[in-house]
C-alpha cells in the first residue's frame, strides 16, 4: 500500500504484517493482526485505520467508517495514518472527507509543503476550484516553486470554466489569472512550456487573439517543443479567429512546401483562398504580401500549387505521398461546390480519381480516401469508372469456378478495392437476385483464395482476404431485407462464422455476427461475441448499447443483467478515475489537458446510454428478485430508489453512440442520415421516460421508496399517505402524457438502415399492449376498480411458434418472445400493484366482517372492490398457468426440430460451409431455449406469489 514507505520506526516493523495481508487481500488477517497491536499500543491510530480498511474490503461499511472517525475527530498529523484514511476514504467514494483531513492536519503543521500539496490534491478530487486557488497560494508562500503558483493560476482558469455565469468568468477570474501570469512574464520567473501553455489558454478564452499571436511569435513561444509544429497550429487558430487570410494562406503554404502530406493544413489553404477571392483582396505593389510571406488568393495561383506538389511525387522513385493528390480532388469538390465553371478545373474528376488509384490502389487506404469523392462522377460514369479501374488490375490464376484470381496481395487489394467501389457507387444493389447470387459467389471465391496469402500470419493478425467476406455477406443481408428469405440470414451466420474461424481478431465479423443473432432473437452467441471484442474505456459507452439493447428484451435476464454491470463498471469508475487524471495532469503541468479531462467526465455523466443502462439494470434487478428473493420494498430500499427523485439529467443528454461502427459500402442514399439520428434520439428518450417513470412508480408503492418525500414534504400528513398518493398521481399522469407522445412517436413508423441504430423496444410495447396494461396496474393501486383483460391480449400476441420448420427451411419469429419479456414485466407490474391494494384491502374486509358478525347479517354483500380483486387475483393465475403450459410447449417443439434435415439454397461449398451455417442455427436453437427457461422459471415464481396474494 501507498502508506508503506512513509512508516517510520519502530511502527515500521509493528505495521508491516497488516500491510502485507491487506496487499495481499487477506483482509481478516489484517484486522485480526491490527487487533492484537491495538491491545498492546492503544495509540497506534494507523493500526486502527488499517483495521477499518479491512472491515470496509469486507463488506463492514458502517464499522469501518465508524472507526475511521474516531481517528479523524483526533486530528492526526502522523503521514502514515493520513495516507491509510486517504486510501479508506477514497475506497468509500467520501473524498470529501480527505479535505477535513489535511485541512486540520494543516492547521497543526503550517509550514508542511507535503501536507499543503495533499490538501490541494483533495481538492482537485472534489472540484472546490476556489480552495484549490487559495491552496496553491499558500503552497507558493511557504515554498516558491514555479509549478505551486500555476496551479494557483489554472485554479482561477477552472472557476472561469465551471461559472454558470459567463460575465463573471470573463470579468474576474480570467484576468485575474491573466495579471498573474504577467507578473511571472514581467519578472522573467516562465521556465516551463506548461506555463506558456496556460498562458495562451488564459489570452485564447478572454478572446485576446492579438496578444496570444505575439505570446506564440515570441521568445516564450519558443519554449512549445512538446508537440511537433505547435507554434504553427496555434497560429494558424489564431489567424483564423481573427480572419486574417493572407497570412493564414501564406503560413499553410509554407508548412505545405516542408510536409505536402501534412493533410490539416490543406482545408485552411483552400479556405483562405476562397475568403481572399470574396473579399477581392489582392497583394500591395510594393511591400510584401503579409507577415508570413507571399500569399496565393488566386484558383489559378492554388492549382498551380498543388500540381507542383504533384509532379515532385510523380518524378519519386520510391513511395509518393497522397496529400496532393488527395488535395486536387478536394479542391475540385470546393470549386464544384461554389459554381466554378467546369472547363476551368484542374482536369476531368474520373480521370483523376483513375490516376489516384493507379498510383496507391494496392493500399488499404485507398477505398476510403476515394469513397469521399465518389460524388464528383455523374451516374452514367459509375460502370465506365470501374472497368478503367478493373483494367488496372492483374487478375492471373483461375480457379474451378472459371474466375480469376489475383497473384499477390497487391494485385489482390486492387482487386478488392475496386469490388468496394462497385458496391459504394451502388452496382451491387442495382443487381437483380440471380446477379446478387452470382456476386456471393465471386466475393466467396475470392475470399477462399485470398486465405493462402495469410496461411502464416499470427492468430491476432486479420487475413488479407476478409473484406470479399464481410462484403458478401452485406450482399446476403441485401437478399434478406429484399427478399424475406431467411435462408439468406442463415448462409450468412454461416460465412460470418467462417470468416471469424479463420480471422479470430476481426472485430467487424463480431459485430455484424452481434447484430445479427439479437435481430433473429437469439442472445446467447452475442455475450462472448462482445467480451471477445475487448471493447476498452469509452468504447463501453459508444458501442455498448448494441449488448444492452437487446439482453433483456430476449429473455436472458442472467446475462442481461452481467451485460448492465459491465457497462456500469465503466461509468461509476470514470468519476474516481478523472480525478486521479486531473490530479496528474496538475503535478506534471499539463494544464490544457485539465478541461479536456473535465468535458469527457460531463460527456459520459450526461451520456444517455448510462441513463439507460442505471435504469434497465434497476428495473430488471426488480423483476428478478423482488417478491422472490426480496420483497419489493426491500428491494426499493436495498437499490436507495425514490419515486420523488428524478436522477436522469434530462436537459443535458448526450447521444454518444457510436453509429458508424460498422464498416459499410452502401452509396449515400442507402446509408444513415440526419434525419435517422435525431427520430432514433427522439424515440431512445421516450422510452426511456416510460422506464424511467415506470421505476419511480414501483418505488411509489413501497413506504421506503417515499422516505425522501415524506421527510422533504411540508404538505404530507402524519403518515404521508396523503403526500404518497399525490405523488403517484402526478408521476402516472406524467406516464400517460408519455404514452401519448411515444404513440406519435410510434406512428412515424422509422425505418432505420440495418446498420443504423436498433430501434427501441417503444412500437412493439405499444403494440402489444405492454405499456397501457402496465399503466392501468398501476393506477389499480389508485383506483381499485378494474384491470382491463390486457394482459390477456399481451399473451395472445405472445402465441405462435418462436423457432419453426416450414419447407425444410427454418423460421424464426423473435418479436413473440420480445412479446413473452413483455407479458412477464407486466405481470410482476400488475402483481405489485395488486399487492400494494391488498394491503388497503384487509383492513376494509376485517372491518366489514366484524360489522356483519355484530349485525348477524348474512345477506350483506361485500363490496364490489372487494370482489373484483379476488376475481382479478384468480383471472392472473389462470392466465400465469397458460403461458407456463404455453412456454412448455415451446420447449418441446424447439428441442424436437431436427436442423440436420435442413437444406440450404444456394450454398455452394456443401460440407465445411454448410457445417459453419448449421452450427450458427445450433446456437439460435440453444439461445431460444435458454430465453424460454428462464422466462418460465420467472413465471413460475410469479404464480407462486398469486397464491399467497389474499385479502
Amino acid at each position: 500500500m501507498a502508506a508503506r514507505g512513509h512508516v517510520q520506526d519502530p511502527n515500521d516493523r509493528r505495521l508491516r504484517p497488516i500491510y502485507d495481508y491487506l496487499d495481499n487481500g487477506n483482509n481478516k488477517m489484517a484486522i485480526q493482526q491490527a487487533d492484537k497491536l491495538l491491545k498492546k499500543h492503544k495509540d497506534l491510530h494507523c493500526a486502527k485505520v488499517l483495521k477499518a480498511i479491512g472491515l470496509q474490503r469486507t463488506g463492514k461499511q458502517d464499522e469501518a467508517f465508524s472507526l475511521a472517525q474516531e481517528v479523524t475527530t483526533l486530528e492526526p498529523t502522523d503521514d502514515n495514518s493520513l495516507q491509510a484514511l486517504t486510501i479508506l476514504y477514497r475506497e468509500m467514494h467520501r473524498p470529501e472527507l480527505v479535505t477535513k483531513l489535511y485541512e486540520a492536519a494543516v492547521k497543526k503543521v503550517p509550514l508542511s509543503e507535503e501536507y499543503h500539496s495533499h490538501l490541494f490534491m483533495a481538492y482537485a478530487r472534489v472540484g472546490e476550484y476556489k480552495k484549490m486557488q487559495q491552496a496553491g497560494m499558500a503552497l507558493y508562500k511557504i515554498v516558491p516553486k514555479n509549478p505551486y503558483y500555476f496551479w494557483s493560476v489554472m485554479s482561477l482558469v477552472m472557476q472561469a470554466i465551471s461559472a454558470k455565469d459567463e460575465k463573471l468568468a470573463q470579468t474576474m477570474f480570467l484576468p485575474l489569472a491573466e495579471r498573474m501570469v504577467e507578473k511571472m512574464v514581467k519578472e522573467e520567473k516562465i521556465e516551463a512550456e506548461a506555463e506558456v501553455q496556460l498562458y495562451f489558454m488564459i489570452l485564447e478564452r478572454l478572446g485576446k487573439c492579438e496578444e496570444a499571436l505575439h505570446v506564440i511569435r515570441g521568445p516564450l513561444g519558443e519554449k512549445l517543443t512538446s508537440e511537433l509544429q505547435s507554434r504553427e497550429r496555434k497560429c494558424m487558430m489564431l489567424y483564423t479567429r481573427l480572419e486574417r487570410w493572407p497570412e493564414c494562406n501564406a503560413l499553410a503554404q509554407k508548412l505545405l512546401l516542408k510536409n505536402p502530406d501534412d493533410w490539416q493544413f490543406y482545408p485552411s489553404y483552400f479556405d483562405s483562398l476562397f475568403h481572399l477571392m470574396d473579399q477581392s483582396w489582392s497583394p500591395p505593389e510594393d511591400a510584401e504580401h503579409c507577415s508570413e510571406g507571399s500569399v496565393h488568393h488566386t484558383v489559378a495561383e492554388v492549382v498551380r500549387f498543388v500540381e507542383e506538389r504533384i509532379k515532385v511525387e510523380d518524378e519519386k522513385d520510391f513511395r509518393s505521398l497522397r496529400g496532393p493528390y488527395l488535395a486536387r480532388l478536394e479542391l475540385m469538390h470546393r470549386l464544384r461546390e461554389r459554381g466554378y465553371p467546369e472547363e476551368n478545373l484542374p482536369g476531368e474528376p474520373l480521370d483523376l480519381m483513375v490516376q489516384f488509384f493507379r498510383k496507391f490502389g494496392d493500399k488499404p487506404c485507398c477505398i476510403t480516401d476515394l469513397k469521399i469523392y465518389l460524388h464528383l462522377l455523374t451516374p452514367d460514369q459509375h460502370v465506365q469508372f470501374i472497368n478503367r479501374l478493373s483494367e488496372m488490375v492483374p487478375l492471373g490464376e483461375q480457379g474451378e469456378d472459371g474466375f480469376t484470381f489475383p497473384e499477390d496481395t497487391k494485385s489482390l487489394q486492387r482487386h478488392l478495392c475496386v469490388c468496394q467501389l462497385s458496391r459504394a457507387l451502388g452496382l451491387h444493389h442495382s443487381l437483380d437476385v440471380g446477379g446478387k447470387l452470382r456476386l456471393i459467389a465471386e466475393l466467396k471465391a475470392h475470399y477462399h483464395h485470398g486465405l493462402k496469402f495469410g496461411s502464416s500470419a499470427l492468430k491476432t493478425e486479420l487475413q488479407f482476404s476478409d473484406m470479399y467476406c464481410l462484403m458478401a455477406a452485406h450482399v446476403y443481408i441485401d437478399l434478406w431485407t429484399e427478399t424475406g428469405d431467411e435462408d439468406m440470414v442463415w448462409q450468412c451466420l454461416g460465412l460470418l462464422e467462417e470468416g471469424l474461424s479463420h480471422s479470430s481478431s476481426n472485430a467487424q465479423f463480431k459485430l455484424l455476427l452481434l447484430l445479427l443473432y439479437c435481430r433473429l432473437g437469439s442472445f446467447e452467441p452475442v455475450v462472448d461475441l462482445y467480451s471477445s471484442l475487448d471493447a476498452k474505456h469509452i468504447q463501453h459507452d459508444t458501442i455498448g448499447f448494441l449488448l444492452t439493447r437487446y439482453a433483456e428484451s430476449l429473455g436472458q435476464f442472467s446475462a442481461a443483467s452481467q451485460s448492465c454491470n459491465f457497462s456500469l463498471r465503466f461509468f461509476h469508475s470514470n468519476q474516481k478515475d478523472t480525478s486521479e487524471y486531473i490530479i496528474q495532469a496538475y503535478k506534471y503541468g499539463a494544464f490544457e489537458k485539465i478541461p479536456e479531462f473535465i468535458a469527457l467526465r460531463n460527456r459520459l455523466n450526461q451520456s444517455l446510454h448510462f441513463a439507460q443502462v442505471r435504469t434497465e439494470r434497476m428495473l430488471l434487478d426488480l423483476f428478478l428478485e423482488a417478491d422472490v428473493v426480496l420483497s419489493l420494498e426491500e428491494s426499493v430500499k436495498a437499490m436507495s430508489l425514490s419515486s420523488e427523485e428524478d436522477d436522469v439529467p434530462w436537459d443535458t443528454l448526450r447521444d454518444n453512440r457510436d453509429l458508424t461502427v460498422f464498416t459499410n459500402w452502401d452509396p449515400k442514399q442507402r446509408q444513415l442520415t440526419d434525419e435517422h439520428r435525431t427520430r432514433s434520439l427522439e424515440e431512445e428518450k421516450a422510452w426511456l421516460r416510460i422506464r424511467s417513470l415506470t421505476l419511480r412508480l414501483l418505488a411509489s408503492l413501497t413506504p421506503s421508496g417515499h422516505a425522501a418525500s415524506q421527510q422533504n414534504s411540508e404538505m404530507s400528513n402524519e403518515n404521508g399517505v396523503g403526500d404518497r398518493s399525490s405523488l403517484h398521481r402526478s408521476l402516472l399522469s406524467q406516464l400517460n402524457q408519455t404514452l401519448h407522445v411515444a404513440a406519435q412517436i410510434a406512428e412515424k413508423h422509422t425505418q432505420y438502415p440495418l446498420l443504423g441504430p436498433p430501434s427501441t423496444r417503444l412500437a412493439s410495447a405499444l403494440s402489444v399492449g405492454s405499456c397501457h396494461c402496465q399503466a392501468a396496474a398501476l393506477h389499480l393501486s389508485v383506483h381499485l376498480q378494474e384491470l382491463e383483460s390486457a394482459g390477456l391480449e399481451i399473451l395472445n400476441k405472445s402465441k405462435g411458434d418462436l423457432l419453426e420448420m416450414k419447407e425444410s427451411k427454418l423460421k424464426t419469429q423473435p418479436s413473440l418472445l420480445e412479446n413473452l419479456v413483455f407479458f412477464l414485466e407486466t405481470v410482476s407490474i400488475v402483481l405489485w400493484s395488486a399487492s400494494y391494494c391488498a394491503k388497503i384491502l384487509r383492513p376494509l374486509k376485517t372491518s366489514l366482517q366484524k360489522k356483519k358478525k355484530k349485525k348477524k347479517d348474512v345477506n350483506t354483500a361485500m363490496p364490489l372492490v372487494v370482489c373484483g380483486f379476488q376475481e382479478l387475483t384468480g383471472n392472473l393465475q389462470d392466465l400465469l398457468t397458460q403461458t407456463v403450459e404455453h412456454i412448455r410447449g415451446q420447449e418441446s417443439g424447439i428441442t424436437a426440430l431436427k436442423l440436420a434435415s435442413l437444406t440450404l439454397e444456394g450454398c455452394s461449398r456443401v460440407g465445411e460451409e454448410a457445417s459453419f451455417t448449421k452450427a450458427a442455427m445450433d446456437k439460435v436453437q440453444s439461445s431460444y431455449l435458454r430465453s424460454l427457461q428462464e422466462v418460465g422459471d420467472l413465471l413460475k415464481k410469479r404464480a407462486e406469489t398469486i397464491k399467497n396474494l389474499k385479502i
